[in-house]
């Protein structure tokens, strides 16, 4: 059964390059597995190409944090066009692999767990679905687990608020006196940009996104099992 990697796609093509590379991972993990990239708009392969020429049976799993309107109208109605013979898995969402990735590109940033003065800002893109705001928010107390920081609040970058600034007077307000941000997205691209543009002036660092990296491509993996077997059981 073929992997589909189902990306957003966007005019940076340091996002596709994540894609490419978090699918060049997956072929290492098991070498046995025809995986395709593909991406909803703005880049190529198109994702309706890529079905439209699969042969055989197949897994669109989205290369997506939230499950918001792509996850939920755009790639089903991709699929049913297509009329491939393939399943959807669900979203990577909150998994907590790319939580502890998350962890891991702060401290890579010089950010201590127990710093108690510390304010954490997970800044992700909004979507117009306030359930898969919530669900996305929900990553910022996972990621405090463990730590002393004076406090995590979830910022969004587009679509809904808090903005960053309205999150980084909370944090401020809980007694932190220095903040950091913690991209919750995959790769650099335009609305990264505009977040970094936005901490800059804020005077706030801001850690590397999750980017390419073997948490993810198990968390993709995952994804592709739980359809399989759930197959296997009905």
């Amino acid at each position: 059964m073929t992997l589909v990697l189902a990306a957003h796609g966007s005019v940076d093509p340091r996002s596709a390059a994540v894609t490419h590379a978090v699918a060049g991972r997956i072929r290492r993990l098991r070498p046995w597995l025809e995986v395709r990239p593909a991406f909803l708009e703005r880049t190529t392969p198109a994702l309706t190409e890529v079905l439209t020429g699969l042969r055989g049976g197949g897994v669109v799993v989205p290369l997506l944090l939230a499950d918001g309107y792509h996850a939920r109208v755009d790639i089903p109605a991709i699929i049913t066009r297509s009329g491939a013979p393939v399943q959807q898995a669900a979203v990577l969402g909150e998994d907590p692999a790319l939580v502890t990735l998350l962890r891991q590109r702060l401290a890579e940033a010089g950010v201590s767990p127990v710093d108690d003065e510390l304010g954490v800002i997970v800044v992700a893109v909004g979507s117009s679905n306030t359930a898969a705001n919530a669900r996305t928010a929900t990553v910022a107390a996972a990621l405090a687990r463990g730590t002393r920081w004076a406090g995590v609040t979830t910022a969004f970058a587009t679509g809904t608020q808090p903005d960053i600034a309205a999150a980084a007077a909370t944090l401020r307000a809980r007694g932190a006196t220095r903040l950091v941000l913690a991209p919750w997205f995959l790769a650099h691209g335009v609305i990264t940009d505009r977040v970094a543009a936005t901490a800059a002036a804020l005077d706030i660092p801001m850690a590397e996104p999750l980017g390419s990296h073997n948490l993810v491509a198990a968390a993709v993996l995952e994804r592709y099992d739980a359809v399989l077997t759930a197959a296997a059981a009905a």
